[in-house]
């Protein structure tokens, strides 16, 4: 009896191996990946592309693109959201960089490059920014300048005048930080609870020599008191630059910095599908 009850054992768990072993990650066929290097940097990275339905069939078309960090984050939500609200738009999402340091990467995950690339100043702490090396969006801008959207534009059939950034957390500081330096490398951007938690340093920045021309998305979460009360001060200072170029949307969705993520992607992209429609 006890060698039979062995003996279907060891035929399950050769089942349970076997279809672990042919078990395949899910792949989304409408989305390409494209390896990409900083050519200032040689820093390595990919773009996950998804072009319309209609992209083959409409050969004269132009579309807008909506470019973002934190690819593999976003990628879904907002292909999902353009899917039913932008149908007729393409989606540039920009992955963390592909060969960082494998200890940092063991350490604090793949994503471990976006507090390099995304921030704009160093860290008082010398441990800290020797690990990270904080504040080179400069550097990173450059990548989605000089070799991200030359790809893009140059393989794609895109609108140059109609591009649009959705950037969440840090990703959203570094939207503030491209707003407030080089604001023509995007028309419309989606500032989901930026991390601006020292002004200080965003009022730093050189001013702009030219308008922003651009329209703007800034939202955090209900319950994000302490970081509401600095994006209120970004807020704040865009509204002092009196400019007239600048459109600025205020929204507080739902829910903590976490929680409140998703429905910031709803309210932005509901947002650009209305700018859309209207020809802004």
């Amino acid at each position: 009896m006890k060698t039979t009850y062995l003996r279907i054992l060891s035929c399950l768990l050769l089942i349970l191996v076997g279809s672990t072993a042919y078990a395949k990650p899910l792949e989304l066929p409408q989305i390409q990946v494209i390896p990409i290097t900083a050519s200032a940097t040689e820093r390595q990275y990919e773009l996950l592309i998804k072009l319309p339905e209609n992209y083959a069939e409409n050969p004269d078309k132009a579309y807008p693109v909506i470019y973002f960090t934190d690819a593999l984050w976003h990628v879904e939500l907002l292909s999902a959201l353009t899917f039913f609200q932008m149908e007729d738009s393409i989606l540039v999402g920009i992955s963390w960089q592909k060969d960082l340091d494998a200890k940092l990467i063991e350490e604090e995950g793949a994503h471990a490059s976006r507090f390099r690339d995304y921030s704009f100043a160093p860290s008082s702490n010398p441990q800290s920014q020797a690990k990270y090396q904080f504040g080179q969006a400069s550097q990173y801008l450059d990548f989605i300048r000089n070799d991200v959207i030359p790809y893009v534009e140059k393989h794609y059939r895109t609108e140059p005048a109609n591009r649009s950034y959705f950037g969440y957390s840090l990703g959203g500081l570094f939207g503030t930080y491209v707003l407030l330096s080089q604001p023509d490398t995007f028309k419309n951007y989606m500032l989901g609870s930026p991390s601006v938690r020292r002004m200080a340093q965003i009022q730093a920045l050189p001013a702009t020599p030219t308008s922003f021309n651009a329209n703007v998305f800034v939202s955090y979460g209900s319950e994000e008191q302490q970081l509401g009360q600095h994006v209120d001060s970004l807020i704040q200072l865009l509204h002092s630059k009196n400019d007239k170029s600048l459109s600025l949307t205020h929204k507080v969705p739902d829910g903590s910095h976490q929680t409140a993520s998703p429905m910031t992607a709803v309210l932005a992209i509901s947002w650009l599908a209305k700018l859309q429609q209207k020809g802004e």
